[in-house]
């Protein structure tokens, strides 16, 4: 073989071997495109995973974000939010999560600070705060701007889950239609359930429309829905309720002769028992009406484990021991 020959068979492996690398790049570089085009937020499994603090939030989310979501909530059945302390694996949770979602307006008054720290690293969105501050109650007795607890008016529930929607399209747009209808239909179930409940309270005769419960948690559904709302401890659990409290209720109880209070499922019951003893050595045969889910919604995988059940749940149960 001729040095001539050699140097051109040398020439076309050399061609073959760019023509390799090249197709090889080519390649690389479209599997990198594919892999940009992809939410920024999503894990391996294709889905956002969020954080949540209380029940009721937790639930709205999964119904927003559907399939395209992995939601973990911090606080189960029976926790009480006024109260409740993150612990180093509630940390890690809110650490790995994509976004987290809470309430706002201190009900998670113990967390408020981690809220600052997550919110300089990632969206950190209180659900709250698209709401009008015309249509919040005073917080006054929790020394506090705002009474937080707005899921007892479905209408202001209505606009936290507006504010979901919004940030799951914000933050995973590729996605943006699902959750939009998954929005629009979760919102035209709580228009229902608005008009439910309004309906049911109608059948309570007006002077029994008096709700009593262990902490003041129900003004905004007292004022949504036309009942007089009156609490032993307040706005905020974080105060117990004093001897005065108690007989100053009682007293309240006797003389216009209301025949129920209700218990809460994340509040001790002791102070409310103290006003049903009250009331029996005054002659008011005074009962509990039932259990009420106000600050924590019921088990997960029953009715009360959603918030709409959890206000049905609420709302028969109110009925039921007042008509």
């Amino acid at each position: 073989m001729t040095t001539k020959t050699k140097s051109k068979l040398s020439g076309a492996v050399m061609r073959l071997f760019l023509s390799f690398m090249l197709i090889g790049c080519i390649a690389l570089m479209s599997a990198c495109g594919q892999t940009n085009t992809a939410s920024p937020n999503a894990t391996a499994s294709g889905k956002i995973k969020v954080t949540t603090t209380i029940g009721m939030i937790t639930d709205v989310v999964n119904q927003v974000g559907g399939t395209h979501v992995e939601v973990t909530g911090l606080m189960k059945a029976g926790v009480d939010p006024h109260l409740y302390k993150a612990s180093q694996g509630d940390i890690a949770k809110l650490d790995k999560a994509d976004i987290i979602f809470y309430n706002g307006l201190h009900l998670e008054g113990k967390m408020i600070e981690i809220f600052e720290n997550m919110g300089k690293k990632k969206p950190t969105v209180a659900v709250s705060d698209n709401i009008d501050r015309a249509k919040l109650r005073s917080g006054a007795e929790m020394e506090t701007e705002f009474d937080p607890h707005i899921w007892f008016d479905v209408r202001l529930w209505m606009t936290a889950a507006e504010s979901i929607r919004d940030t799951l399209v914000k933050h995973d747009p590729a996605h943006a239609e699902e959750y939009r209808s998954n929005a629009d239909a979760y919102l035209k179930q709580l228009q229902q359930l608005h008009n439910e409940v309004a309906e049911k309270i109608k059948t309570i005769p007006e002077q029994s429309r008096v709700l009593v419960t262990a902490h003041d948690a129900f003004g905004y559904f007292g004022d949504a829905y036309g009942m007089k709302v009156m609490g032993l401890q307040g706005i905020s659990t974080a105060s117990e309720a004093g001897t005065k409290d108690v007989i100053d209720l009682r007293d309240y109880l006797v003389a216009n002769k209301i025949k129920a209070v209700f218990i809460e499922s994340s509040v001790p019951r002791k102070a409310i028992d103290a006003v049903i003893q009250g009331a029996k050595e005054k002659g008011q045969d005074l009962k509990i009406g039932g259990e009420l889910f106000s600050d924590a919604m019921g088990e997960a995988g029953t009715p009360e484990g959603t918030y709409i059940g959890m206000v049905r749940h609420n709302v028969d149960t109110i009925v039921g021991a007042l008509k």
